[in-house]
């Protein structure tokens, strides 16, 4: 009897140490991201995601069919869809520099910046990886599929204050993003589908001209476009298609309104609005004053590549990127899915309250 009891303890223990061995605690977890996020900075690094991101930033909520590409050492390709108005926007980076394009339109927005290096998004999967190594105060729990970490929010808004992430037990993939402001409601969330590291990528899958002929599968097709020069300022057609190959034509893009924002920060009235008659870009200028300072700047020019900026730091719009410049005073610049380029400039409008404003542009049709 006594021999029989003796067995069954050791059988007992057994099970227990095996059963412990299958699961993992957050140092283990933490340990094995940091392997992964190595591999992605070696000489084969590379991923794809597909997925789909809603934003609640705004009145309504907003939806974005999402395909993310990276390739060591610094190559980005991140298509946004709008789900309601079917518009792709593409927001690259190669040796050339930044684009932001909209291939329907055959418009192109280039800018020299180091993004996403030090701008997080919630779609990149280093941003996901850094935010839960950088936050020794992070929360760990493991569901059935799932190792899942609550930890800062490390974005470029103020409003964004928690995250939480879920990763596949099978290879670490994100497979969920929740970003909730600081009254844990979430502001954005994204879903993925499918992520796959090690993936592979043609020579010209990161190529500007290619990537403004977008398919409906997502996959860029080689296209011909109007190019623009090194410092992003159109080739004359002269210049260019030595090849006997004819450019797309650019959509007409006729006079778009007055869109004026939803939001405006505490204490801010509207000053004047002036629309410039006999514009070729359609120019509408929105001032406002009281508590801050600012003018919004909107127009829509015939050019494919509407604007070439200097160096700045990006600013993740949730629907598109922008470009933040200027000491002093600062500028905020981006161009929506209909072709239409913003520019907020102000001495003293914090960048939190340009993202908003921009959010709100975003929701508005011109009046």
């Amino acid at each position: 009897m006594r021999r029989m009891s003796w067995v069954l303890a050791m059988i007992l223990c057994v099970t227990v140490v095996f059963a412990g061995c299958g699961k993992k605690d957050a140092a283990s977890v933490v340990k094995g991201l940091n392997n992964v996020a190595d591999t992605l900075q070696s000489k084969e690094g590379s991923y794809k995601g597909t997925g789909k991101m809603t934003l609640y930033t705004g009145e309504k909520p907003q939806e974005y069919n999402i395909e993310v590409w990276y390739q060591n050492p610094s190559y980005y390709r991140i298509s946004l869809t709008n789900a309601q108005k079917d518009v792709t926007q593409i927001v690259l980076r190669n040796d050339d520099g930044v684009f932001v394009l909209t291939p329907s339109l055959n418009k192109s927005f280039r800018f020299k910046s180091d993004w996403p290096e030090n701008q997080g998004q919630v779609y990149l999967y280093q941003t996901l990886v850094q935010g839960i190594l950088s936050d020794n105060t992070r929360q760990f729990a493991s569901d059935k599929d799932s190792y899942v970490f609550d930890v800062a929010a490390n974005y470029h808004s103020q409003s964004l204050v928690r995250q939480k992430i879920w990763l596949s037990k099978d290879n670490y993939a994100p497979k969920q993003v929740q970003v909730s402001d600081g009254e844990a409601h979430v502001m954005v969330e994204v879903k993925f589908s499918e992520f796959k590291f090690d993936a592979k990528f043609d020579k010209d899958s990161f190529d500007m001209k290619r990537n403004m002929t977008v398919q409906g599968d997502g996959d860029p097709t080689l296209g011909t476009v109007m190019q623009v020069d090194e410092n992003g300022n159109p080739i004359s057609a002269d210049d260019q298609q030595t090849d006997g190959s004819t450019a797309a034509a650019p959509k007409e893009l006729g006079d778009f309104g007055m869109i004026v924002p939803v939001y405006m920060p505490e204490g801010v009235d509207s000053k004047d609005t002036n629309k410039m008659e006999n514009s070729a870009s359609h120019t509408v200028l929105l001032r406002y004053d009281g508590t801050y300072q600012y003018t919004i700047m909107e127009s829509r020019s015939q050019d494919m590549a509407v604007s070439s900026l200097a160096s700045g730091t990006v600013v993740d719009l949730g629907f598109t990127s922008g470009l933040l410049t200027g000491d002093e005073q600062k500028t905020l610049t981006w161009m929506n899915d209909e072709g239409i380029e913003f520019r907020i400039t102000s001495a003293n409008l914090p960048v939190d309250e340009m993202t908003k404003i921009a959010v709100s542009l975003q929701e508005q049709t011109g009046k």
